[in-house]
């Protein structure tokens, strides 16, 4: 249900804008220089962002990260449960940017002298969490954008590497996600290689992307559910809320924003509940299937040197 069309919403019923081999047409930005890949077919265009937890899919997509990193062995039963718990929060709440930070040092300590190479071997098992839990109204809504011929990227705290490989799935034209250091060794060395998509972290990937590839923000979408991404929803000429809680909502009502909503308090409470089920599967299972983390992409991430 959409309380609000948006200015000038999207199209439906025009061929789809994918590139030749249904691929993303564009790379993301790199931590700290532009990118030499080209952006040819989308300079001087609107484009449209979405955040991906609560927004593209339900719930977050560090839970099926977590459920395969405890069967991989790099997490143990007491950080399973834990970041489970913390999902299941995120699911009926949203993020706070207390449980970020928290969650974010965690994740560093886990992926510090980590291979790269062995976490994405295992990006599968993380899609088969992930591929489910995928919105059709925002399928839909992403589709509609790119019929009317504007490109579709994903913006999120999530490893880049995850995000770019779904937005490839999606046939979307890129992802934008968090990038993790890999030091000459393969190995992660538990630092950021660039900044942390979260909150204004995230607006300045956006906008620095915009730059490069000329994209003009001003007349172009960002959807989110979480009132952290008010400077993404902010930075742009056409932000949508998606199912957001009262706080969010009344600051879409207060500004005119567009909102979605289709999912209800029953499916939501549904959806944590199957979480907790995910959790103990998780848990049990953790001895025969390899885990994955979400950035660990050699030709993505960056690397370091340490003297």
């Amino acid at each position: 249900m959409t309380e609000r069309p948006a200015a000038d919403p999207p199209a439906a019923d025009a061929k789809r804008s994918t590139s030749a081999a249904g691929r993303p047409a564009v790379d993301p930005p790199a931590a700290d220089a532009k990118r030499s890949t080209s952006a040819a077919g989308i300079e001087g265009r609107e484009a449209a962002f979405f955040d991906l937890d609560r927004t593209l899919i339900a719930g977050s997509s560090g839970l099926p990260w977590a459920r395969a990193a405890a069967k991989a062995g790099l997490i143990g039963r007491g950080q399973m449960l834990r970041w489970g718990l913390d999902a299941l929060r995120f699911r009926l709440r949203g993020a706070t940017d207390e449980a970020t930070e928290k969650l974010l040092s965690e994740v560093k300590a886990v992926f510090q002298g980590t291979s790269a190479r062995q976490l994405e071997r295992l990006a599968p098992e993380v899609l088969v969490g992930l591929l489910p839990r995928i919105y059709p109204e925002m399928l839909a809504e992403v589709y509609a954008h790119q019929d009317a011929g504007r490109p579709t990227f994903i913006v999120s705290a999530a490893g880049d590497e995850l995000v770019q490989l779904l937005a490839r799935i999606l046939y979307m034209d890129g992802g934008i996600g968090t990038r993790y250091e890999i030091g000459d060794d393969g190995l992660f060395t538990g630092e950021l290689g660039g900044a942390f998509m979260y909150g204004e972290g995230k607006v300045e990937a956006m906008r620095r992307f915009a730059d490069d590839h000329g994209i003009d923000l001003d007349a172009s979408f960002a959807y989110s559910d979480s009132a952290s991404d008010l400077p993404m929803l902010r930075a742009v000429g056409q932000p949508v809320v998606v199912n957001p809680d009262d706080g969010l909502a009344r600051i879409a009502r207060e500004r005119g924003w567009r909102v979605m909503r289709f999912e209800k308090l029953g499916r939501r409470l549904a959806l944590a509940a199957f979480s907790v089920v995910l959790v103990g599967l998780g848990i049990l299972g953790r001895h025969r299937i390899g885990g994955w983390t979400s950035e660990s992409s050699r030709s993505r991430a960056s690397r370091v040197r340490r003297s």
